[in-house]
């Protein structure tokens, strides 16, 4: 059925109407988004550009570098924009689109996660098949299949999105287009409709978040039989996949897995998926690995690398 609506745009009502605190957002997260774009493009070059890339780790670290800067760009852009800007307003099709693009981009970032935590199991758990278990064509279809996952979370919930009528007010209570805000002030009654989200959606991130536990559960009991040092040098790597997990999959189990209905709290759970656990990210990947930061020195630093190399 067609969807009936008598509106243009929406009306997006930020994280705040206090200018003071609009101009500090607005500082703050455009020193933010810069961080986040510099930080990942470091991460993505610098293994695209070493030896590392050849490594599943870090070839799917890099997948998510890249799904980073794309999933933040999406909201943060028009978040900063909006923030000095007197009226926060934006067109019916932009906001679907941002509607798609997020929970795609999401989605993919969710189910790359997923790649990376069987990687780390394959390495600790499985050495000595670890070379045969992923190997390159495994690894292309892991992330392909990421990217196909990401497509099938994202078009039942923009599909639902698009199907919605709109007819009265159009002041969403976010910075950003997503499922349950629309829902909000969509004029039929939407239960049933926020139920299957969250059944979709929800669950999607309840169930990865379980298995990804599990897994590095499983790994942790693993490491009993290791020695001191590869004991050291498993868990910095799972410390940190363990660190990005939690900051992502946290906030967005909160809004996504609860009856559906909105609080304002949530703006401020959503800056943590769509702004802080991407920026993090290559801080909590580089500082804690010193192939990372090696790679990154000889790429961005060649002279420097070459120096500590022969000293």
């Amino acid at each position: 059925m067609k969807s009936q609506r008598n509106i243009s745009e929406f009306i997006l009502l930020g994280l705040s109407y206090d200018q003071s605190i609009q101009i500090f957002c607005f500082v703050l997260f455009l020193l933010c988004y810069a961080a986040l774009l510099a930080g990942n493009l470091l991460i993505l070059v610098s293994i695209q550009w070493s030896p590392l890339f050849h490594q599943p780790m870090y070839y799917f670290l890099s997948h998510l570098s890249f799904i980073d800067i794309c999933y933040t760009s999406t909201v943060t852009p028009k978040l900063i924009t909006d923030l000095l800007a007197e009226k926060k307003n934006i067109s019916y099709g932009n906001c679907m689109l941002q509607v798609l693009t997020m929970h795609f981009f999401g989605g993919t970032e969710i189910f790359i996660l997923t790649a990376m935590a069987f990687d780390r199991y394959a390495a600790i758990c499985k050495p000595l098949h670890y070379v045969i278990i992923m190997n390159r064509k495994r690894c292309h279809l892991l992330v392909l299949a990421a990217w196909a996952g990401g497509a099938i979370h994202a078009f039942p919930l923009f599909s639902t999105a698009i199907g919605l009528p709109f007819c009265g007010p159009n002041e969403i209570d976010h910075y950003f287009c997503d499922i349950f805000p629309l829902l909000k002030v969509a004029c039929t009654d939407t239960y049933i409709t926020g139920v299957l989200v969250i059944a979709f959606s929800g669950m999607v991130a309840l169930v990865t978040f379980i298995v990804l536990f599990v897994s590095y559960g499983i790994i942790v009991f693993t490491l009993r039989n290791l020695s001191a040092e590869g004991r050291r040098k498993a868990l910095s790597t799972c410390w940190s996949h363990v660190t990005v997990v939690i900051l992502f999959f946290g906030p967005v189990i909160f809004i996504y897995l609860r009856p559906p209905t909105t609080f304002p709290e949530d703006k401020i759970f959503a800056l943590f998926y769509t702004i802080i656990a991407p920026m993090f990210n290559p801080l909590i990947y580089t500082l804690r690995n010193s192939e990372m930061k090696k790679a990154t020195r000889k790429v961005w630093c060649p002279s420097l690398f070459s120096k500590e190399s022969q000293s």
